[in-house]
């Protein structure tokens, strides 16, 4: 039996920071799912965000989730070199400018 997640963060590009219950630290990539059933939704990034530890595996808050073992068997070890950047929604910007009468 491969080890339990305890922690997760996001990452950026749809990845997955695991630390399971050995204190292994891997990284798994969602990619390839986000194209298949449930996990559609999983692309809005806010949906993406919503991930969370739940009961030794991880789960978002539309109830879509992942078998532990897949999570480990799937998943790379993590170095620390791979960039820690949340993914962010699109967000308009105001610019001030002449209003059109």
């Amino acid at each position: 039996m491969n080890p339990r997640v305890k922690q997760v963060k996001v990452e950026e590009d749809y990845q997955l920071r695991l630390t399971f219950e050995n204190n292994e630290v891997r990284l798994f990539d969602m990619k390839p799912y986000l194209s298949v059933g449930v996990f559609k939704r999983l692309k809005q990034p806010s949906a993406f965000r919503s991930v969370k530890t739940q009961l030794g595996t991880i789960q978002w808050k539309g109830g879509q989730g992942l078998c532990p073992d897949t999570l480990y068997e799937e998943s790379k070890p993590f170095s620390g070199e791979e960039s820690v950047v949340a993914v962010h929604e699109k967000q308009t910007v105001y610019k001030p400018g002449k209003r059109k009468k």
